[in-house]
């Protein structure tokens, strides 16, 4: 696989989910990354300070970079995927914006990743689509205020089958009208490649489709969610399609990990981290 001119940051979250929080970034280090994403790292959405300085000094002490993090989610591992339309969870979501930007601005993190949620029993989806909609409209106006953007994400439905947004063209749809919600444009896609190929989804060609959209960029093999080359996906292509559109932003490795570095990154050149 030709990954030359690509940038690629550690999914802290899964590579080192099974080392306590603290220690991931010095993980990643040792693996030769220089940059980093993560799920929410925190406890709740209202950490207090001990809790928000501790993980801010982890990532200035291994000399890491947080290029992206999700918004609060939920327990990912339990099957959450996302507050955005939850009405339950309006508040929490609503009162984790404070955090989510201030640490953005205080890591210099400029991409805050979007989970739209789950369809939840008996609750109207219109009800819930117009939650989200809303819910990131805020998002993204917060985000502006520190320089930052946000992505939505798209799941397989073979992943998750009560996420809706379950292709590149649904969530580019719901990208477009929160843009038009608020006059920004700093809301856009996230692709984690794993998910569309999954789904079936010609890769290629939607990256060359929604490229104008295209702010962030996962990557996993299927079957087993391994790193690129242990299934059965075309990442020789997928990654010559990034290079061919020019894609320079950060390429998130959110994969199951072996806990064996050489295993692991052995697709990759060193540094770790690319250009």
């Amino acid at each position: 696989m030709n990954v030359q001119g690509l940038r690629f940051a550690a999914n802290m979250s899964m590579l080192y989910g099974h080392l306590p929080l603290l220690k991931r970034p010095a993980a990643a280090a040792a693996a030769g990354f220089t940059a980093v994403e993560a799920w929410w790292p925190f406890s709740k959405p209202e950490p207090g300070d001990k809790e928000v300085d501790a993980f801010a000094a982890a990532l200035n002490a291994a000399g890491v970079h947080l290029v992206a993090m999700n918004l609060i989610e939920g327990d990912m591992r339990a099957g959450d995927r996302g507050w955005l339309s939850s009405p339950d969870r309006h508040g929490d979501f609503l009162a984790s914006l404070d955090t989510a930007t201030g640490f953005a601005e205080r890591t210099g993190c400029t991409m805050l990743t979007a989970l739209y949620g789950n369809r939840e029993p008996g609750v109207d989806p219109d009800r819930q689509d117009r939650l989200a909609a809303e819910n990131l409209a805020t998002a993204a106006v917060a985000a502006d205020r520190v320089g930052a953007r946000v992505a939505l994400e798209a799941i397989s439905r073979r992943e998750a089958p009560d996420y809706p947004i379950i292709d590149a063209d649904t969530a580019a749809q719901t990208v477009d009208a929160v843009n038009e919600i608020t006059g920004l444009t700093n809301t856009g896609l996230l692709c984690d490649l794993y998910h569309h190929g999954r789904s079936g989804e010609d890769v290629p060609a939607l990256l060359h489709t929604h490229r104008a959209r295209l702010l962030h960029v996962q990557v996993a093999d299927d079957p087993g969610r391994g790193r690129p080359g242990s299934g059965k996906l075309d990442y020789p292509a997928f990654f010559a399609a990034l290079t061919g559109i020019g894609y320079g932003g950060w390429i998130g490795l959110e994969y199951e990990p072996t806990r064996d570095p050489a295993v692991d990154f052995d697709w990759l050149p060193a540094p770790r981290s690319g250009v």
